[in-house]
């Protein structure tokens, strides 16, 4: 082969190689190009799990929130961020009042210190609830004011007044930290009728308060226990002079810290004996 020839055969040998280079590149480089993002119309939808959906109305419907109408539900008093309708009784001897941590604390006074209620209210056939807390002092950390209309037959009841309302005081922890019983039943105090009791309290313990009120009876329980069973009768029903600024609904302590929460009203109906013990 002469030297010319041999360098043709050497060119197009190396056109061969340099053709096949390039072409395996512009593949790899293809292959190296991301695909485009899938639109999102191309995505499945998860559809939500109807009893999921069902179970978050009914938690959120389990307390009525204020001004909802909805009376076979609890009704919250107090939605943990300010007083709303509550307002300071004013006692002479009034401690402060304030708003935290979801609970409304009721300062220590030289005397009664609270709070009253000045929104909407049931006088009867009502269970009133909460939690309470004695934080700091020895004496009661609840009076517990509440309204109740005696039956329109009440044999002490004023006719001249059509919807006459006697004021009581549910009592926990007075007369020197552990009285428990309600003030007062014909004019007998916590102290010394027969729904009083004694019982010893933690500081720094919440406790389950329920309060229900017809016609016919008053009844109490504190956590799971029944503390006042009291069938209203012939029995006239009134308040101490030292919680005057409680009613016809509020909240008072005597010379002690106090906190309360999750305060809140159902409307029950009259029953001939009252409901199981509510565990929340």
């Amino acid at each position: 082969m002469s030297h010319r020839s041999a360098t043709i055969v050497r060119f197009r040998y190396f056109g061969l190689v340099l053709a096949a280079t390039v072409s395996f590149g512009w593949f790899a480089v293809a292959d190296e190009t991301p695909s485009a993002a899938p639109k999102a119309s191309d995505k499945p939808t998860a559809k939500p799990d109807k009893a999921n959906v069902e179970k978050a109305k009914d938690d959120e419907a389990e307390v009525a929130q204020p001004g909802t109408k909805d009376e076979s539900k609890p009704r919250s008093l107090f939605d943990g961020k300010s007083l709303g309708d509550w307002k300071e009784s004013g006692f002479p001897t009034q401690g402060r009042v304030k708003v935290e941590d979801g609970r409304i604390v009721i300062g220590f006074g030289e005397g009664c210190s609270g709070i009253t209620y000045k929104g909407k209210f049931p006088t009867t056939n009502y269970e009133l609830s909460l939690e309470a807390m004695r934080v700091d002092g020895s004496d009661f950390f609840c009076g517990l004011t509440f309204p109740v209309q005696p039956a329109a037959d009440h044999p002490r009841r004023d006719k001249e007044k059509k919807d006459e309302v006697w004021p009581c005081t549910l009592i926990l922890g007075g007369w020197g930290g552990g009285v428990v019983g309600l003030s007062s039943v014909d004019g007998h105090d916590a102290s010394e009728n027969a729904t009083s009791s004694y019982k010893e309290f933690e500081s720094g313990k919440w406790y389950k308060v329920r309060v229900r009120v017809t016609e016919k009876k008053i009844e109490a329980w504190l956590d799971k226990e029944k503390v006042v069973d009291l069938t209203v009768g012939d029995r006239q029903l009134s308040i101490r002079l030292e919680v005057e600024e409680s009613k016809p609904l509020g909240i008072a302590t005597w010379r002690t810290t106090g906190a309360v929460k999750n305060i809140a009203v159902t409307t029950v109906k009259e029953p001939d004996s009252p409901p199981e013990i509510d565990d929340r």
